[in-house]
C-alpha cells in the first residue's frame, strides 16, 4: 500500500506553538521514546506520516501534535525516518518554511553521501545540518540512553548538544556524513556477528548440544558478542522475534556499509558477503520481520531449529 502524501497545511497553532523550539519528525519504534525524552524536557513539537500516532504521543508524553508545515519553525529539528529518501521527501515538503539560522539533525540511519547532499541543500537555505545516528535500539530510546554519533560541525554540535535528552553517550566522528558511516559499520558488524553465531549454533544443533547451555560458555569466553548476549537466546531460542528492528533495514544498513568500503575502493569480502546473504533473508523471510529472523534462514540451511 502507498504511504500517504506529506501534509503542510498547519493546524491553527494557537499561544503555545509560540513558545515551541523543538521538533520531532517520525514516531517509530526508536523515534517514539526519543521524542519523549524530549518532551519531558522541552516544549516539542511532534508529526508523524500517521497523525494517530503523533496524537498518542501527545496523549502520553505531553508533547504537541502538529501538522508538518507548524514544525518548520523550530529552531532545532530531529528526524527520525527509515532511510534518507524519505528525509529528502519531509525537506522538499518544507521548502521554503525552515527558518535561517536552525539546526537539523537527522537520526535516520541514512547514507553519508544523502547527509552531505542535504547539509549542501540546507546550507543554501541558512539551514545547519548533523547526521547524528543511534545505537542502543528500543531499549535504549527507551532508558535514554542511546549511544549519537555525529557528523557535522563540531561548534553545531555543542549548540544543540543539551537538546539531545535522548543520549547516554554522544560522539563527534567527523565531518557531515561521518556519523551515517560509523552506524552503517557498527550495523554491519551486528549483522556479521549476529550470522556468524547462528551458523555456530546450527551445527552444535545438528551434533545435539543443548544451545542454551552452550550459550552460557560463549557468552562467558571470547566469542561473545552483543548477538549471543542479548538477541539470540531473549529473541531466537525462545521463539519470539520481536518486531523491533526491521530485517529490511539491517540489509539496507549492510549496503550502506559496502557503498563506505566502495567510496575508498577498499576490499572488505567479509562484509559483502553477509550484504548477499541479508539480501536473501530478506527475501525468503520478510523484510518487516524482526533483524533476528534472520537466523530463520540459517535454519532452513542446516535442517535444524535453533530453540
Amino acid at each position: 500500500m502507498a504511504a500517504p502524501p506529506i501534509r503542510t497545511t498547519a493546524k491553527a497553532p494557537g499561544a503555545k506553538l509560540q513558545g515551541m523550539s523543538t521538533a520531532f519528525i517520525g514516531l517509530g519504534a526508536m523515534g517514539y521514546p526519543m521524542a519523549g525524552h524530549l518532551a519531558r524536557a522541552f516544549d516539542t513539537l511532534v508529526w508523524n506520516r500517521t497523525p494517530a500516532r503523533a496524537q498518542a504521543h501527545a496523549a502520553e508524553f505531553g508533547s504537541a501534535a502538529y501538522e508538518l508545515s507548524s514544525l518548520a519553525h523550530a529552531d532545532v529539528i530531529f528526524s527520525c525516518l527509515p532511510t534518507s529518501g524519505e528525509v529528502w521527501e519531509v525537506l522538499r515538503a518544507l521548502d521554503g518554511q525552515l527558518e535561517p539560522g536552525s539546526v537539523w539533525v537527522d537520526c535516520t540511519s541514512g547514507h553519508p553521501q544523502a547527509a552531505r547532499e542535504q547539509a549542501a541543500w540546507l546550507a543554501e537555505r541558512g539551514v545547519h545540518f548533523l547526521d547524528a545516528p543511534v545505537s542502543g535500539g528500543t531499549n535504549g530510546a527507551e532508558a535514554g540512553t542511546l549511544t549519537v554519533m555525529v557528523g557535522g560541525d563540531a561548534a553545531v554540535l555543542e549548540r544543540v548538544r543539551p537538546r539531545l535528552a535522548f543520549a547516554g553517550k554522544v560522539v563527534h566522528v567527523g565531518p557531515t556524513g561521518a556519523g551515517f558511516a560509523v552506524k552503517a559499520v557498527n550495523n554491519a558488524l551486528l549483522a556479521v556477528n549476529l550470522w556468524a553465531a547462528g551458523e555456530g549454533l546450527a551445527a552444535l544443533k545438528a551434533g545435539g548440544v543443548d544451545l542454551g547451555a552452550a550459550l552460557d560458555v560463549i557468552n562467558a569466553s571470547s566469542g561473545r558478542s552483543n548477538a549471543s548476549e542479548n538477541l539470540i537466546g531473549q529473541r531466537v531460542l525462545s521463539r519470539e522475534f520481536p518486531a523491533t528492528f526491521a530485517l529490511g533495514l539491517l540489509a539496507k544498513d549492510v549496503g550502506i556499509a559496502l557503498d563506505v568500503v566502495a567510496a575508498h575502493k577498499g576490499a572488505a569480502p567479509l562484509l559483502g558477503s553477509a550484504g548477499g546473504l541479508y539480501r536473501a533473508a530478506e527475501r525468503v523471510i520478510g523484510g518487516s520481520e524482526d533483524h533476528t529472523a534472520a537466523l530463520k534462514l540459517v535454519e532452513q540451511m542446516n535442517d535444524v531449529e535453533l530453540s
